[in-house]
């Protein structure tokens, strides 16, 4: 069964971050393409990038990088739930993005985001960083408005117009998480040759 994680993008306590998460989670729950888990950066206490050896070498020298290496080892695919911070991703998300490399590879991608503008400039600004670890990023995205998708910019609260972008993105991730898996097996064989 193909493993899509649904990757929260902030830490920092109060966010709708989690609540936004939750609820694409419960949205995805009955789908039967896919197995999804919510995975929350915060569990792994990332601090910034201390690694001495650059992600690609996979010599990962700290716990904390071992745990969150295993963990996104385990899926085919991702949906990032991204933040708009200061016209870009949060730092929270690149710096966990940042820690490995080979772990998603040739895996696809799609996003969830919000901010002032829908978070549009946080995922265009992830788009550039996955396409750097080799993740086929969907074209299709969910973007939620501060103004219009949250109550008093704290309760999460999508409009039904800005909900239903969910099962178009998720179907076109979920087509291309299998697509991208044969391109991992053609790779392990070509390697095995």
């Amino acid at each position: 069964m193909t493993k899509i994680a649904i990757i929260t993008g902030a830490s920092r306590p109060g966010s709708v971050n989690q609540s936004v998460a939750e609820w694409v989670l419960a949205q995805v729950s009955t789908r039967d393409d896919a197995e999804f888990e919510l995975v929350n950066i915060a569990d792994f206490d990332l601090p910034m990038l201390d690694e001495p050896y650059p992600a690609a070498y996979q010599n990962y020298q700290n716990d904390h990088t071992k745990a969150w290496s295993a963990k996104i080892s385990e899926f085919d695919g991702f949906i990032f739930v991204a933040h708009e911070y200061n016209h870009s991703a949060g730092p929270v998300l690149v710096n966990a993005l940042s820690y490995l490399n080979a772990e998603f590879n040739n895996k696809a991608a799609g996003f969830v985001s919000y901010g002032s503008m829908g978070g549009v400039r946080a995922v265009e600004h992830l788009r550039g960083v996955l396409s750097e670890l080799q993740v086929a990023h969907v074209q299709r995205s969910v973007m939620f408005s501060l103004f219009t998708d949250f109550e008093s910019f704290s309760v999460f609260a999508p409009t039904e117009q800005n909900a239903g972008t969910l099962a178009p993105m998720v179907d076109q991730l979920t087509a291309w998480t299998r697509g991208m898996a044969f391109v991992r097996t053609e790779q392990l064989a070509t390697a095995a040759a």
